[in-house]
């Protein structure tokens, strides 16, 4: 599935998604292309490790192109439900406390995305859809980078709402484990970003302060979570979505990882 297709059927959901945000939880969005920037504030020389959402790393566009094979044009319906009840659902547990991990959170919701826009959805065809999950592979810029990254000293690790087995077998599937120190799992916390309390697995892991670990995010309000938590913040913007308009800018923004090394140097 193109990018232009899955930019129409994101802008499709926004009105739910929109009121979603009234009801009091943070807002979705993989979010609109603009030019690398910097805050003055922030010291890229002080950034001893980087964060990375699972994401800017992982390409999901198999997990969209399945839904198409399987199911035809009803199937790019149903990956868009899939993907905003799956994030959804995630802030709904973490504000009600009712915790399961993203792996039956993504499960789950599958299922109502199937039954909400109608396709039926065999448990042979669940079973492949949900493996795409376990056997993601990386964007074409990224080992080049991860390379540079470490030739530079900095240590590497996700922060991600995935569980570690779906972490451990995007790496291992896409031959990357020996440039990441660690797979942070939100898991850990029994919640999701963007509460405090996923970020804070960072620094509390990494044994770093928050100014010493440039946070990387794929989708726009996971930039602004993280920047409310007091991370320096880069903004992945691989799908060129629109900015979040929630009162806070990512310190830089860039569509892939070339954007993000010169913002570093």
């Amino acid at each position: 599935m193109s990018f232009a297709t899955q930019h129409r059927l994101k802008n499709d959901g926004l009105i739910s998604r929109r009121n979603f945000i009234a009801s009091g939880v943070s807002a979705l969005a993989v979010s609109g292309l603009v030019n690398s920037s910097s805050n003055s504030k922030i010291h890229y020389n002080k950034f001893k490790a980087i964060a990375f959402d699972a994401f800017p790393i992982f390409d999901p566009r198999p997990v969209f192109a399945k839904a198409n094979q399987l199911f035809g044009e009803k199937g790019i319906e149903l990956a868009n439900q899939w993907r905003i009840t799956q994030f959804e659902h995630t802030w709904l547990r973490a504000v009600a406390g009712r915790y399961k991990d993203f792996w039956q959170v993504t499960e789950e919701a599958l299922l109502f995305a199937a039954a909400k826009t109608g396709n039926v959805l065999s448990n042979t065809h669940k079973d492949e859809l949900m493996q795409q999950y376990l056997s993601l592979t990386t964007w074409p810029d990224v080992v080049p980078s991860l390379q540079q990254l470490k030739q530079q000293g900095i240590h590497l690790s996700f922060l991600s709402n995935m569980t570690n087995e779906m972490l451990n077998s995007g790496m291992k599937h896409s031959g990357i484990e020996g440039y990441f120190d660690h797979a942070i799992s939100t898991d850990r916390a029994h919640s999701y970003k963007p509460d405090p309390k996923a970020y804070e697995l960072g620094t509390n892991i990494l044994k770093l302060k928050k100014q010493e670990i440039l946070f990387v995010a794929f989708a726009g309000w996971d930039a602004c979570g993280a920047k409310w938590f007091g991370y320096p913040t880069f903004w992945m913007n691989r799908l060129k979505a629109p900015e979040e308009q929630l009162g806070v800018k990512p310190d830089g923004t860039g569509q892939g990882m070339a954007e993000l090394i010169n913002f570093i140097r």
